[in-house]
């Protein structure tokens, strides 16, 4: 029981970290009250490894 509630309290934990990140630095904001989280979470991002794209450079296909 105590693993389980370990468990979930990390998710509950990444999952406001995700809505926090999306809500403010994605966005070009400063999070309230802790600026430095916000600087955390864009230096992380910037750090990640993103796909680029690709489908810009073909034209579109349409399934018929």
């Amino acid at each position: 029981m105590l693993t389980i509630s370990v468990v979930m309290l990390l998710i509950l934990l990444v999952a406001g970290l995700v809505v926090t990140f999306v809500a403010f630095p994605h966005r070009g904001h400063q999070v309230p009250q802790a600026p430095w989280l916000g600087d955390a979470m864009t230096r992380l991002a910037d750090r990640a490894p993103v796909l680029h794209h690709e489908a810009e450079d073909r034209p579109a296909h349409h399934p018929h």
